[in-house]
């Protein structure tokens, strides 16, 4: 009776130790995930999909071509004064998501860098400042209070669209943006500037090998 307690006890070790032996393998097997900080400019494109570097660049090269052009001295010559732009809206209808409000963002960046041209709030923003103004008006010391009626009205409002165009065949693909932006005067409905950047990405993708 004892030996045969010895020997289920043997076994039972043994299962045991099989099994922790397993997990410590397969622990050590599996992958395991790595983090590298890196410069928030550097260009990483790991799926050859829209990505920061292209709305940052897009916006950039867009904006400066816009600030280039014969409708920003004329409007300084006819009203002494920098021009006063709204970002308005700019649909996506190219075939993966693109985050707009990145790409708007973008764009007043590089206006308001250029020292160019004075930017103001899209409609979705004022409606937050409206209410923190008239909140103001109820419980802030009167000498401080922000006065109605005095926002900057806008003079041209800028809108416009990002499409893609794929083509696939086999392991690789071509995808091409095309992003038009348009500046009209808000009130005369005149259109003063039309650009348009164009980005080209060919993803390769290698078969699997046994």
């Amino acid at each position: 009776m004892y030996k045969i307690l010895t020997v289920k006890s043997a076994v039972y070790s043994l299962t045991i130790c099989t099994l922790l032996v397993g997990i410590i393998v397969f622990s050590g097997c599996s992958s395991s995930k790595q983090v590298t900080r890196i410069d928030a400019d550097t260009t990483v494109d790991l799926s050859g999909r829209w990505n920061d570097t292209d709305s940052r660049m897009v916006a950039n090269k867009i904006i400066g071509d816009c600030l280039n052009h014969p409708w920003i001295n004329n409007h300084g010559m006819s009203t002494g004064g920098k021009p006063v732009v709204i970002v308005g809206g700019i649909r996506n209808k190219s075939m993966e998501h693109i985050p707009v409000a990145t790409f708007i963002t973008d764009i007043e960046r590089s206006f308001i860098n250029s020292g160019k041209v004075r930017t103001v709030s899209s409609s979705s923003e004022r409606g937050e400042i409206r209410e923190e103004r008239a909140d103001q008006g109820e419980s802030a010391a009167l000498e401080t209070v922000k006065r109605m009626g005095r926002e900057l009205g806008a003079d041209y409002m800028m809108t416009g669209e990002i499409n893609t165009i794929e083509d696939r065949e086999g392991g690789k693909q071509v995808v091409f943006y095309q992003t038009d932006l348009t500046l009209t005067d808000i009130e005369t409905n005149e259109k003063v500037w039309i650009g348009q950047e164009k980005i080209k990405k060919f993803i390769g993708r290698d078969k699997f090998k046994m």
